[in-house]
């Protein structure tokens, strides 16, 4: 009999991950604290529960996958939060992405109430959390990634246990670091492009296959090219990640000179107003600095 879950949080990322749980044949009890998230998903066949604890006394695992580390501790140990539903023997995935040393903390709170955690913060945008095709990376207690696994191959394609509690919010904070300092040359070397009057399109194409394809040049760039701002994943979001990787670098001693940059990029389009923008809008910080627009013929005589 599969095991029962809860999922908590129907966002950009929540609800597509959601759908794909019932997909795959799991009974689903939702929560979202803007409660009209769920009506969609309570269509598709999930139940709709009065509150994280609900959620969770229901559920043999549940799953939480909200904006940041307070939103976790909150939905988690807040009041009517997870901790007060979850029977002993529970296990709570959260893939939020949150500060590794709150996660262990958290962790520990739930293992005095018999209740298991693991912290897998995931990656793949929101096309990604759609098609069920999301890289899920886990920290936690092995047999209980075992226990998960059906749940996360339901809603994953790259799912991988990275080591020991918390160890799932580092290698996301690795991911981060490499998705926006890639970010950064895709728009550099879009603006060279455009500088020197190539075929933007043609020029993806030429590039996209060799040692300098990615991720981000393959489904941003021509989302950059298309001037097209609609978030995989927002500005917004994309700091609050920057953030937990430059407080983590500090305490750990370690220099990262293209995130800091990056950082304060976003720091320039969120003072005007793009927070909302999806973080390949980045390029936007780049494009005022050199005066033209990807996308735009550059004035000949500049």
């Amino acid at each position: 009999m599969a095991e029962k879950v809860g999922f908590i949080g129907l966002g950009i990322m929540g609800r597509g991950m959601a759908h794909n749980l019932l997909k795959a044949g799991f009974a689903v009890r939702v929560w979202n604290r803007t409660a009209s998230r769920m009506d969609d998903l309570v269509a598709a066949g999930a139940t709709a529960g009065s509150s994280p604890a609900d959620v969770a006394a229901h559920s043999d695992i549940t799953f939480v996958c909200v904006s940041d580390t307070p939103d976790v501790q909150a939905v988690i140990l807040g009041e009517n939060g997870v901790i007060d539903g979850a029977q002993p023997g529970a296990l709570i995935v959260d893939h939020s992405t949150i500060s590794p040393i709150a996660t262990k903390e958290i962790a520990n709170k739930l293992a005095e109430k018999g209740v298991h955690m693991l912290d897998a913060p995931i990656s793949g945008g929101s096309e990604g959390a759609a098609k069920g095709t999301l890289s899920i990376m886990v920290g936690g207690d092995a047999a209980q990634f075992e226990r998960a696994l059906p749940a996360f191959q339901a809603m994953g394609k790259t799912i991988t246990h990275v080591g020991p509690s918390g160890a799932g919010q580092m290698v996301k904070l690795v991911n981060q670091i490499l998705v926006v300092v890639t970010m950064q040359a895709v728009g550099e070397a879009l603006l060279f492009a455009q500088a020197g009057g190539l075929d933007l399109e043609k020029t993806l194409t030429a590039v996209s296959g060799g040692a300098a394809g990615s991720w981000m040049l393959s489904n941003r760039g021509p989302q950059v090219i298309n001037r097209d701002w609609r978030p995989g994943f927002t500005i917004d979001l994309q700091q609050k990640d920057l953030r937990l990787v430059l407080q983590a670098a500090d305490q750990l001693g370690v220099p990262l000179p293209g995130v800091a940059q990056v950082f304060q990029f976003y720091r320039t389009l969120q003072q005007q107003g793009l927070g909302g923008d999806g973080n390949h809008a980045l390029v936007k910080a780049l494009e005022h600095l050199a005066g033209f627009e990807i996308g735009q013929q550059p004035d000949a005589n500049s």
